[in-house]
């Protein structure tokens, strides 16, 4: 495996024994810039950035490249995202897409095989499932356009950290090792996360000069260098003709330096919705996360739950994500392909159409609505709804993403999330840069008719939710997470245990999720069956998955009446996240 891994052009990572961590501050509250993220490198490199001067993209930037290192497998370079900022100076918010992008080579047929679909597992550890990876040039613009810094200097903590290393955690080492078989298929991945084919265990430290390599030469070369450069040229090469480990075999990709050379990020207004006095700000299409969250909250808001009982209110809430998301399955996708409705899908008496379907029991699966006959807008001709229910399970959806949010003390304002899909993407380290590519082109939908199949060019549908909610024209909280689809119900679940039964932002992070996705049964975590708000909930007929799994690693700040700001990171998933806010001075 040595030898294979250095003919690969891989720099062997050094692993050496760790030091006991620090306990972690999953909130934080004070006066100035603040940051919440899931790692604890990542944040100390946003406050890092804060303290020297730079605003909040600058800090977003510079936390982001950092998760790139010790989050590798949720995120990084190889991948793309979608970033929500608030600009304090113009009072306006805006979102850059940076979503992955579907080689000039794809066709609607690109994932099936004889007609019919070929195995999810299979296509996700391929260079067929890759990309035009999009966040580098998403930093790019979100930096020469909003930001203060260039990259030498944002992109500096995290080459730091590369350079020294971080340690193996708990979580990081269970979720390599649940994922062994796909990292035994590339040389240059066994090499830098496994030992002797399995994950390198809790307390190992880390380096990663190869990827400290490809920072260096960005903040050098600027977003060329990535596109254009010696690492574009390594890219297409490892999509094209996968590293691979002696005698393992997947499936090769069709990219070019064109797809690279021609990758552009999108500037896009954001979904502006209201919800009970608050101004909801999410993302557009190509994510469906914006639109579904906003259509599930107009569903809510014409219920009172003032004096509700708690499983009552809980039987609403997940009636109303199912309703949205029967909608988001059936119409949303690029909007660059796809003429969605999505003004229907926004309007308030649409959503009160929609209301009028819940009811005392959990209806498991109900079909799309006429989202059309609301649209009221001249570009997308009325017309009858053209799908009433998606049968089965939807497209798997990748859990492992990550999600940030950043403050500064001017305050300016960014809500991120940004993947490389599945854990560990397609599994395919870089060789010679140390980062890891997406496997993003399987969340397009196999097989079709469906809004949402593969074309060139095209930008697979996403359930990022990053969220940046205004009171009286001034921000009032942030929220986001990762989690596939589950992404949407847990901003959903937050911002309603928040501002309909009145949790503090750490209380309604901290309570049981509770995922509903027009299936069945409804995804929960471990411990909540046979709980007492569990058999409550049991009495309006909902039903649970078999098998429990955590749900999201939120991050989120809220912004509080006496000027201070609360940061807010997970006190219990995903190995407890770390929320740091400016020390009076900066």
């Amino acid at each position: 495996m040595k030898a294979s891994a250095l003919a690969c052009g891989l720099t062997l990572p050094f692993l050496l024994a760790a030091g006991p961590a620090r306990a972690k501050t999953p909130v934080a509250t004070g006066t100035g810039g603040a940051v919440a993220t899931i790692s604890e490198q990542a944040s100390q490199s946003a406050m890092t950035i804060l303290n020297q001067g730079g605003n909040a993209i600058d800090a977003a930037v510079a936390a982001a490249a950092t998760l790139g290192v010790t989050d590798p497998f949720s995120c990084g370079i190889g991948g793309g995202g979608f970033m929500v900022i608030y600009l304090a100076k113009d009072k306006r918010v805006i979102t850059i897409d940076h979503r992955e992008t579907a080689p000039a080579s794809f066709t609607p047929h690109a994932f099936l095989e004889n007609g019919k679909p070929v195995d999810f597992e299979t296509a996700v550890a391929s260079g067929a499932a890759v990309g035009v990876p999009g966040t580098v040039r998403g930093w790019h613009e979100a930096l020469t356009r909003y930001g203060s810094m260039d990259f030498k200097r944002v992109l500096a903590p995290a080459i730091s950290v590369a350079d020294k290393g971080y340690t193996v955690t708990e979580i990081f080492s269970h979720l390599t090792a649940q994922n062994e078989r796909k990292f035994q298929l590339y040389a240059p991945t066994s090499a830098l996360y496994l030992r002797g084919g399995k994950a390198v265990q809790p307390g190992a430290l880390i380096r990663n000069p190869d990827m400290a390599k490809a920072y260096r030469e960005i903040a050098a070369g600027g977003v060329k260098a990535f596109y254009e450069g010696p690492i574009a040229r390594a890219i297409v090469d490892a999509v094209n003709k996968p590293p691979l480990a002696p005698g393992k075999s997947a499936r090769p990709g069709r990219m070019s330096m064109a797809d690279l050379a021609n990758y552009e990020a999108r500037i896009r207004q954001p979904l502006r919705s209201t919800y009970r006095g608050y101004e909801i700000y999410g993302m557009p299409l190509p994510s469906s996360g914006g639109a579904t969250v906003a259509e599930a909250l107009n569903i809510l808001e014409g219920v009172d739950f003032k004096g509700m009982p708690r499983a009552q209110a809980e039987h609403m809430y997940l009636e109303a994500s199912r309703l949205a998301f029967a909608d988001r399955n059936a119409y949303l996708a690029d909007p660059e392909y796809v003429d969605a409705p999505i003004a229907g899908i926004l309007s308030k008496e649409y959503a009160a159409q929609r209301r009028t379907l819940i009811g005392k029991q959990a209806a498991h699966t109900v079909s799309a609505g006429d989202p059309y006959a609301y649209q009221n807008d001249q570009s997308v001709p009325l017309r009858p709804r053209r799908a009433t229910h998606v049968p089965g399970r939807p497209q798997p959806e990748s859990a492992h993403t990550t999600h940030l949010t950043v403050s500064d003390k001017d305050g300016n304002v960014v809500s991120y999330t940004f993947t490389i899909e599945s854990w560990g993407g397609s599994g395919i380290v870089v060789p010679g840069y140390g980062f890891l590519l997406n496997n993003e082109m399987t969340d397009f939908d196999f097989s079709g008719p469906h809004p949402n199949v593969p074309e060139a060019g095209k930008r697979p549908r996403s359930s990022m939710a990053p969220t940046i909610a205004l009171k009286d024209g001034k921000p009032a909280f942030t929220i986001g997470s990762p989690g596939g689809s589950t992404i949407i119900t847990t901003v959903l679940q937050t911002i309603f245990n928040h501002l309909d039964l009145g949790m503090p932002m750490d209380q309604a992070m901290a309570a049981p999720r509770l995922s509903e996705r027009n299936e069945e049964a409804t995804s929960i975590e471990p411990g909540f069956a046979g709980s007492a708000q569990a058999r409550a909930l049991e009495a309006f007929g909902h039903r649970w998955e078999a098998a429990p799994e955590e749900i999201g690693a939120a991050n989120a700040l809220v912004f509080n009446p006496d000027g201070t700001v609360t940061a807010v990171s997970e006190a219990k998933r995903h190995g407890v996240g770390t929320a740091l806010v400016q020390r009076k001075g900066h």
